[in-house]
């Protein structure tokens, strides 16, 4: 397989606790390609600042070889979690960083602080680095744990190297689409939306739906996280799809799967 022309990008499931059980944030994208109008979890493509050794210097508990080490890669496995959080910001407005010092209840000022700053990184007139040197922030790690990783099949234009994480939300963030690129936003459970994408009621694509089955069953966000952390990184493989056509109709395989190594 050639990684050359594959777009390093990174996912994440943010989940919060409710009597229900973990609820997880969706959000629909717009028309706009490669994924209109499909439920999906916040997430993009890794930029170049978020693997600089700036960024690095704000990231809390976690260096890049620990961060590495547990996607199983040598090197530049913590631009992946930066990605994450910052694309959790930016799209949904939930900051993963260390906000022990700041009034963060219901309605405080400083939430409104935040969303003044995500407008304006959405803008372009700031980036999400100048944020937190602005307001004197490190990024939060002890809440996220790698998930999953998935690679674009071979069928489509864009590729991605896509590398997903579940984390649990911060004390008093909701969560809120842009209005832009993404047009609704639900919290949900893993088992509920499952059975909606099942009847129809919300269009997913097949890393959304295997990535909400391995999130079922749990009955705390806590008892999930430090289950996906104990995952040993090995135990994570990488996932590539193959589809094919048959008798007309698209057929999907996954590592494992009757013909897959043939397809």
């Amino acid at each position: 397989m050639n990684k050359n022309n594959l777009t390093p990008a990174a996912t994440v499931l943010l989940f919060k606790n409710s009597a229900a059980g973990p609820k997880v944030f969706m959000v629909k994208r717009s028309k706009k390609p490669p994924f209109e109008n499909l439920y999906v979890f916040p997430g993009g493509k890794v930029d170049q600042d978020d693997g600089s050794s700036k960024m690095y210097d704000l990231c809390k508990g976690l260096n890049d070889e620990k961060a590495s080490s547990q996607l199983n890669i040598g090197s530049g496995g913590l631009a992946y979690w930066v990605a994450a959080i910052r694309e959790s910001f930016e799209e949904v407005g939930i900051l993963m960083a260390d906000l022990s010092d700041k009034q963060l209840g219901a309605g405080d000022s400083y939430n409104e602080k935040l969303k003044g700053y995500r407008d304006s990184i959405n803008n372009g007139e700031l980036t999400f680095y100048e944020m937190l040197v602005r307001e004197s922030l490190d990024i939060s790690l002890d809440s996220i744990s790698p998930l999953s990783h998935w690679i674009t099949p071979e069928i489509e234009k864009r590729r991605f190297n896509t590398r997903f994480f579940v984390a649990e939300i911060p004390n008093f963030q909701t969560g809120e689409h842009d209005g832009r690129e993404t047009t609704d936003s639900v919290w949900i459970t893993p088992e509920e939306a499952l059975k909606k994408a099942e009847s129809g009621d919300m269009q997913m694509i097949m890393p959304t739906t295997k990535n909400l089955e391995s999130c079922c069953g749990f009955n705390s966000v806590e008892e999930l996280i430090n289950a996906k952390k104990n995952i040993e990184p090995t135990d994570r493989p990488s996932i590539l799809p193959k589809f094919f056509k048959k008798n007309g109709n698209w057929v999907g395989l996954l590592p494992g799967d009757e013909g897959y190594e043939q397809a």
